[in-house]
């Protein structure tokens, strides 16, 4: 969270909590507080290639905190990201990838093995806040990777990942179509934010749900500037709310303290379409390594 309160890197807070989860004696202390811990430490490298493990969320964190190129480590998560999304352009289906398992269990969704790689949400993260990955075929490559899982992705998929003898549901894997923005649409969990993050990669309007949310956005801002939700039911309002209130790591993040202020939403609301709009339109794009 602090990542999108401008907290700069060189803070004490901050710096000093980039040297905690670089050492490996402070994780294994703070992964040993209850039993469960203790193995989530242990296997902590064990999917990697696709973002479901402990490391993928450390890389990523001090990605966030614009910390993400600093070590061998970090650029060699990038590269593994990187995997992750060439390997969506390989595939036709997403059954390609995935197998399934021999059982009668009510609930047998079909799943990829650890070691598989695919893109999620913090592996989109990674790749949005550092800079040594970027080249211009690196770029294209990914603007033609997330048009592709809107090509071949459906709203229903189900996916699992095997680590062990275990089925995890896979940490927001881009395993479902990825949504442009729309005024009158009100989602849950990962909306807004991987729309900005796919900006910050560089790409302009070469992803097609970009092209569409500027389209959108220009639509809804065009009479007075203003960015605002056409709530369609008071159940979609109270959801809208609810989110906010717990606005973190996974949800769109709301920088008024009090929401329920007049105009606080659309206040948030318009400067995320600024920043978003600012960020397509060539405030990121590089085809170039360059800083953020």
């Amino acid at each position: 969270m602090l990542a999108y309160y401008a907290v700069p890197n060189t803070h004490p807070i901050i710096s000093d909590f980039i040297k905690a989860v670089r050492n490996e004696g402070i994780l294994r202390d703070e992964f040993s507080y209850i039993p469960p811990e203790i193995p989530r430490f242990e296997n902590r490298f064990v999917g990697l290639n696709n973002g479901n493990c402990l490391m993928a969320l450390v890389y990523t964190m001090q990605a966030l905190l614009k910390c993400g190129d600093d070590t061998d480590e970090l650029r060699q998560f990038q590269h593994i990201c990187l995997k992750g999304f060439q390997h969506i352009l390989e595939l036709s289906d997403i059954s390609d990838v995935t197998k399934t398992r021999n059982s009668k269990a009510k609930y047998s969704y079909p799943y990829i093995e650890s070691d598989e790689y695919f893109p999620c949400s913090y592996t989109l993260a990674m790749l949005a806040h550092t800079k040594n990955w970027r080249a211009s075929e690196t770029v294209k490559m990914m603007a033609e990777a997330l048009n592709h899982i809107n090509k071949i992705m459906k709203p229903d998929n189900n996916m699992r990942v095997r680590i062990g003898d275990n089925y995890y549901a896979p940490c927001f894997a881009l395993n479902r179509p990825l949504r442009p923005f729309r005024a009158e649409t009100v989602d849950a969990i990962f909306y807004r934010r991987p729309l900005a993050e796919i900006a910050m990669l560089g790409i302009g309007d070469d992803v097609d749900i970009i092209k569409e949310s500027i389209a959108n956005l220009e639509e809804s801002l065009s009479a007075d500037g203003i960015l605002r939700i056409a709530f369609e039911s008071a159940y979609q309002k109270r959801t809208f709310y609810e989110l906010a209130k717990w606005s973190g790591a996974y949800t769109d993040v709301f920088l008024e303290s009090d929401i329920k202020r007049k105009y606080a939403v659309e206040c948030d609301l318009t400067f995320w379409a600024a920043r978003f709009l600012s960020l397509v339109k060539g405030g990121n794009k590089m085809s170039e390594k360059t800083e953020l």
